[in-house]
């Protein structure tokens, strides 16, 4: 039995055209596999007749139907009389057949719908959406000018520095970059709400679009500043307290603008509750990152280089792809942890209000949380040998506790054991 079929996996019982339109998909985004011999179940059938043949047949396929030819490579299993296609993702796109690019949804190949295409368009030209030109070349740029005089203590903003920010080119005059900091532009932005006890109950709201991504991003901190924040009197001294990290929020917000895909008219969203703040960017990750890769700060691949230069000038953001490790890093002293939540069209961040001590639990919860705090890690009889508590009250309690984020599961089988996080 073979690995069931998948986004990079697929199997064909004999040689037909249909393959080829999964041989675009594979071209078009992240590569992938297509076995012939082996049924849609995963069972090995073999190929009738020579196999040196059947490559043949397939490379003749491949090289009369798709345009351009991805890059790809065959190789031949004599014992269990199959043939393999290996096809890269390749620089080139979109790779098309009949005309038609294609991707695939799960382990199936569909055709792209426009905005991809346009996007696998882009891509092939090795540029980005913002490089476009701006349909708009009557821009402003006052915010921006006020910024780079305050943090770069520059005399005033000249056409020499539009142009060294890569916003503005002689051939092309400005880009969409540069409208998307200019004073003024057609562009969705953010969308702050602030609910009360449940989701009916709308506390207030701002929405920020139609201007510069500066604006949007202060006036998102006015807002978490308001509800998020308030001054303390210690003797004679006063200071601001936050209940969520004014550093975890700038990264979040400023991050959430330079990743997000501006093709798409839609909103950030960020939603505040009195014990959590979530900011949902539109865009999954950029192709070539994975989530783990994302989640640990391995590496970081700008979507929007220019837009993302201009914020790290401006000390907006770090530039080399720290910002999940500088959120997490605000929160090393609270129990409850920031969560990431990454999916095909969308990136949610969430950040809990800060919590030292968990109050919300039941005194069973603190007893077990208290015991994680004191040994580090344990196992789960372990823990029912120091608390007596039953096996079910125990995988129950750490179910709970690993779902408020407050704990986290390492190891697998035997070797299972829990630690705060």
């Amino acid at each position: 039995m073979n690995d069931r079929e998948s986004r990079n996996l697929e199997y064909k019982e004999d040689i037909s055209n249909t393959f080829l339109k999964t041989v675009s998909a594979f071209a078009n985004f992240d590569g992938g596999r297509i076995v012939f011999g082996v049924d849609d179940d995963g069972r090995t059938v073999g190929l009738a007749g020579d196999l040196e043949q059947a490559c043949l047949s397939i490379e003749n396929k491949v090289n009369d139907a798709l345009r351009p030819v991805p890059p790809y490579r065959l190789e031949i299993d004599e014992k269990r009389g199959t043939v393999t296609l290996a096809v890269q993702e390749g620089i080139d796109k979109p790779y098309l057949y009949k005309n038609k690019a294609y991707r695939r949804n799960d382990s199936a190949t569909v055709e792209v719908e426009r905005m991809a295409f346009n996007r696998l368009v882009l891509d092939g030209a090795n540029l980005s959406y913002e490089e476009l030109p701006a349909s708009d070349q009557d821009l402003t740029f006052h915010r921006l000018e006020a910024q780079l005089v305050e943090k770069l203590h520059i005399g005033g903003l000249t056409m020499d520095i539009l142009k060294t920010l890569s916003l503005y080119s002689d051939k092309d005059g400005y880009n969409r970059a540069a409208a998307l900091l200019a004073d003024h532009n057609d562009f969705p932005g953010v969308d702050l709400v602030r609910f009360g006890v449940t989701i009916d109950d709308f506390r207030d709201r701002e929405i920020l679009d139609h201007f510069s991504v500066i604006g949007q991003f202060d006036g998102a901190l006015t807002m978490y500043r308001k509800y998020y924040q308030y001054e303390q009197v210690d003797g004679a001294q006063r200071k601001t307290v936050a209940l969520i990290p004014e550093q975890a929020f700038r990264e979040a917000v400023a991050n959430s603008l330079v990743h997000r895909t501006w093709d798409v008219k839609t909103a950030i969203k960020i939603a505040m509750y009195e014990d959590r703040i979530e900011i949902v960017s539109p865009g999954g990750l950029p192709f070539g990152i994975s989530p783990e890769e994302y989640l640990h700060g391995q590496i970081s691949i700008l979507r929007n280089p220019i837009l993302g230069n201009v914020f790290f000038r401006l000390g907006f953001i770090e530039k080399f792809g720290t910002g999940i490790r500088r959120i997490n890093a605000a929160y090393e002293q609270s129990i409850i942890k920031p969560r990431f939540d990454v999916y095909p069209n969308s990136i949610a961040v969430t950040l809990p209000v800060l919590s030292l001590v968990p109050t919300f639990l039941t005194e069973d919860e603190k007893r077990v949380f208290q015991l994680l705090k004191v040994h580090v890690r344990l196992s789960r009889t372990e823990i029912e040998e120091k608390t007596h508590f039953s096996k079910d009250k125990v995988i129950r309690i750490l179910n709970q506790l690993i779902d408020e984020n407050i704990i986290q599961r390492v190891g697998h089988g035997r070797g299972t054991r829990y630690i705060c996080r």
